[in-house]
């Protein structure tokens, strides 16, 4: 419940805030054009709310459910992470959308969000195939 809850919150505030709109992203992305800059206070909101979030979570060995928390500890920047975040910037940058607001696309029936939504379940079906090759 409490995830459904966390899940409608977010896609609320990505609706009310205007980050499901891709024209609006690609106006963040164009520096050299007319320059959207709502963008980045809604990135300083979320990085204020995570950086409280992971100092709180920090100091805890059980969420608020009872159930361990699991922080990530990997800390170096290999190829993997470069390239990844290079296919996300790209894609980003192409489409105007990313995973949470394509979701939010997709439960409005925006034809955009399902698109969106195919392909990035395509390269995540890919990356695995790729994945179980290597083992």
């Amino acid at each position: 419940m409490f995830s459904l809850l966390s899940g409608l919150v977010f896609g609320l505030g990505l609706l009310i805030s205007g980050m499901t709109d891709p024209a609006k992203v690609l106006g963040f992305l164009d520096l050299a054009g007319l320059w959207d800059p709502s963008l980045a206070l809604v990135m300083v909101g979320a990085i204020a709310v995570g950086l409280v979030a992971f100092t709180v979570a920090k100091k805890r060995s059980l969420s608020w459910l009872g159930l361990p928390v699991h922080l990530p500890t990997a800390r170096q920047i290999d190829r993997r992470l470069i390239a990844g975040g290079l296919t996300f910037g790209i894609g980003w940058g192409l489409a105007g959308i990313c995973p949470g607001p394509a979701v939010v696309l997709v439960g409005s029936g925006d034809a955009r969000g399902l698109i969106f939504v195919g392909a990035m379940l395509a390269g995540m079906g890919i990356f695995e195939l790729l994945e179980r090759r290597k083992t």
